[in-house]
């Protein structure tokens, strides 16, 4: 993966789960400081649990003030314009949460293969890097991670780390392809209600 779309992935994906985190925080009826916070906790949650468990500095997090400066923004942006985002664009969530997952599952693998770690190592860095923000933010919103339950989530995240790890993605172009790949697949996983089977259903099933 070349350096541009390596920062262009990091800022797509911050970008959107901030916007994602601050429109949690906003159904919730935080306050200002809550509203930043749950932003940037979701923006950054995901590569602080990649970092601990691929055994990276967890540091290095704080040195990304481009992103930082992305992320104030964005959340800004959000307050300021309550209006426009209580409308149109909150029923678009699932649609920055869908590019965040994509942008930061993609680059949580690449930076686990940068590593030279074994493949589900590469495939865990993607599961957590794609959804752990979303963890986070939910757990602070006081909502059931969607990880657990929600239209195969982190699903989508394991196969981009996988198709990352066997070497399967050669150049931008692809990478680009399978960026917009899990986008839609996580958009129609939401829309039509695709489910991994849950215990209680095969209980019953059983039965």
């Amino acid at each position: 993966m070349t350096d541009v779309t390596w920062e262009v992935l990091n800022i797509i994906g911050t970008i959107a789960f901030a916007i994602s985190g601050a429109f949690i925080a906003l159904e919730a009826k935080y306050d200002i400081l809550g509203v930043y916070i749950l932003g940037f906790t979701t923006a950054f949650g995901g590569g602080l649990i990649r970092n601990l468990v691929i055994g990276i500095p967890v540091q290095n997090i704080w040195m990304q003030s481009t992103l930082f400066k992305f992320a104030f923004l964005t959340i800004t942006i959000v307050l300021i314009l309550p209006s426009i985002w209580g409308g149109l664009w909150k029923k678009s969530i699932v649609f920055f949460d869908a590019i965040g997952l994509a942008a930061f599952a993609i680059q949580g693998a690449n930076y686990a293969v940068s590593m030279e770690v074994p493949i589900i190592a590469v495939v865990l860095a993607a599961i957590m890097t794609g959804t752990g923000g979303g963890i986070l933010r939910d757990l602070f919103a006081g909502r059931k991670p969607m990880i657990f339950y929600s239209e195969v989530y982190a699903l989508w995240a394991a196969i981009a780390g996988l198709i990352i790890g066997l070497d399967w993605i050669r150049g931008p172009y692809v990478v680009i392809i399978l960026f917009i790949s899990i986008v839609v697949l996580r958009i129609l996983s939401a829309y039509f209600n695709w489910n991994l089977p849950h215990y209680f259903n095969l209980k019953k099933e059983r039965e």
